[in-house]
Order: C-alpha cells, then sequence, then structure tokens
C-alpha cells in the first residue's frame, strides 16, 4: 500500500515514533520527553470554548469541556488521549478535547489516567473505568441528560474498548464506541504487525516496547489488556472503529470489528489509505485527521442524539 504525499513527508522527518532506540530509554529520559511536544505546533488550535474546567473523577484528573453557553444538560463523550499508556496527557491534547467539544456539540470529559511504567497495568484501565463510571453515577455534576459515549485513539481506544465492556458487564448502558487505531492485543502477531514493521511511524519494536512497559508481566490474555480476548463481545456498545492504512495496529482494528458484527453489535469500520499511526491527533500535517474527525463527529453526533441534520 503506497503512503498517502503527506505521510511520506511525515516519516521522512519522523521514521520512528520514539525517534530513538527504546532499550536507551530510561525513567528520567521518559520524563523528560513527556515535557516537551515537538509536534504541538500541528495538534490543531486551541478553539476558545466558554466552558473548560479541571476537575476530578474519585480522585482521576479530569478536564471537562463544553461548547455551548447553555446550563441544560447534554450526552457526555468521555477521552481516552494516545501515547502508549507511557505518554500523553490532558494538556498535550487539549486541542483534541476543544475539537471534539466543538464538533460534536456533547460535554467532553478528557481523561489524566496514570502513566506506565511508574504505573502499570491495570492502573490506566483502572482510571478510565472509574471516570465512565463516575459519569454515570453523577451525572448532574457532567451536566450530563444520562447518555454517555467513550472515544480513544492508540492506548487510548484499548482503554476506551475497555471501559466499554466493564460498562456492559456492570449493566451501564454506553450510546457508542469509537476507537481509533486502538491497540487490542499485545500479541502483535497480526500481517500488519509484519508489513509495517519499521519505517511508517510507530515501529513494531517500539509497540512491543510500550506495551512491556504497560503490562510489566500481566497475562497477554488478559481483556483489560487485550480487548479482542474478549471470550464474548456480544451486547457491547455500537462501534466506530477508524484504523490507519500502513499501521502495525491496522489489523486488530479491523479484527475487531469483524468479531462485533458477527456478534450483532452495529459497527462502521473506515481505513484511512496510506496513513500513518498518530494521522488522527495531527490535523496541521494530514487532511486525512481533519476528514476522520469529520466523520467521527457525524457518527457520534447520530448515537448521542445531537445530529440536527
Amino acid at each position: 500500500m503506497p503512503l498517502h504525499p503527506q505521510a511520506q513527508d511525515f516519516v521522512a522527518l519522523y521514521p520512528s515514533d520514539l525517534g530513538t532506540d527504546p532499550a536507551t530509554l530510561d525513567l528520567a529520559r521518559i520524563q523528560e520527553m513527556r515535557a516537551t511536544d515537538g509536534l504541538a505546533a500541528h495538534r490543531g488550535p486551541l478553539t476558545h470554548l466558554p466552558f473548560v474546567r479541571d476537575e476530578s473523577a474519585e480522585g482521576v484528573p479530569i478536564r471537562v469541556y463544553r461548547a455551548d453557553r447553555g446550563e441544560g444538560a447534554l450526552p457526555v463523550l468521555v477521552y481516552f488521549h494516545g501515547g502508549g499508556w507511557v505518554f500523553g496527557s490532558v494538556k498535550r491534547n487539549d486541542a483534541v478535547g476543544r475539537d471534539l467539544a466543538v464538533r460534536t456539540g456533547a460535554v467532553v470529559v478528557s481523561v489524566d489516567y496514570r502513566l506506565a511504567p511508574e504505573h502499570p497495568f491495570p492502573a490506566a484501565a483502572d482510571d478510565a473505568w472509574t471516570v465512565v463510571r463516575d459519569v454515570f453515577a453523577r451525572p448532574a455534576f457532567y451536566q450530563c441528560d444520562g447518555t454517555v459515549a467513550v472515544i480513544g485513539d492508540s492506548a487510548g481506544g484499548n482503554l476506551a474498548a475497555v471501559a466499554a465492556w466493564q460498562a456492559r458487564d456492570a449493566g451501564l448502558t454506553l450510546a457508542h464506541q469509537a476507537l481509533v487505531y486502538p491497540v487490542l492485543d499485545v500479541a502483535m502477531d497480526t500481517p500488519s504487525y509484519s508489513e509495517f514493521a519499521t519505517g511508517f511511524g510507530l515501529d513494531a519494536k517500539e509497540m512491543a516496547w510500550f506495551a512491556q512497559r504497560y503490562s510489566a508481566g500481566a497475562d497477554p490474555a488478559d481483556p483489560r489488556l487485550s480487548p479482542l480476548r474478549l471470550p464474548s463481545v456480544e451486547g457491547l456498545p455500537p462501534a466506530t472503529i477508524v484504523t490507519a492504512g500502513c499501521d502495525v495496529l491496522r489489523d486488530e482494528g479491523e479484527r475487531y470489528a469483524v468479531r462485533l458484527e458477527r456478534a450483532g453489535v452495529p459497527v462502521e469500520v473506515r481505513r484511512y489509505d496510506g496513513a500513518v499511526h498518530s494521522f488522527f491527533g495531527l490535523p496541521g500535517l494530514f487532511d486525512q485527521a481533519i476528514e476522520a474527525r469529520a466523520y467521527l463527529a457525524g457518527r457520534l453526533r447520530g448515537a448521542l442524539g445531537l445530529d440536527t441534520a
């Protein structure tokens, strides 16, 4: 599959995600890398919103966004950022949170879950579930009308998928799960892992490093780590899955869509041909990011009852 011209330009500048041999990264270097963001200028504008506040959900830091000036209840969209469970934050992904609020019209709750290796599995999954559970438990606090959906990209897509099945098992009904090139199986044995192992942004070796930092020896078949290994996906919320055509994670996202469809779960999957991992978060570099955000926003508005078209 040929790379999109913009993806070609990107990997010429950033041939790998970490930009260094993962084996050389100790905790001090990881923390140093978290403090800088060389791609900040490409993450999109920090759109002014009338309502942005930092709060806490049972001890988990969150940032809440609302794009309108009203005080009435709205659906809530819980967002989990990417970064391999090691990098990323609400602050780094502030532009995404704001953009989602504008595009969907929902209250967006962005989650600052704990990061590995300081906080290994299942810390991030526990934080994700804590926030989703809290939205259901305290709807008035979030100005929530009782309709809740989740969205996440990369490792955040993993957390969204895990929270979705935990909600199902707890008897809580999510309106939708939107998974953007999600990590769904740390076995890393799909054809896309071989096809795009090096030179396409996120290397297979780097993805293994991320998974090892987070899993810390946990059973790779644990569905809190690998939701593709869930014994049953029946009854999960309707889903939208976005994949990048030239991404090691492509196949597991599309396999998950097949499992959902076979179980009778409404699902739509869209592959962005020629795209590389991380494109969704960089609208300043990728036209496909803008296309994918518009597509997902439309899907979410429909699922949340906010589509006025």
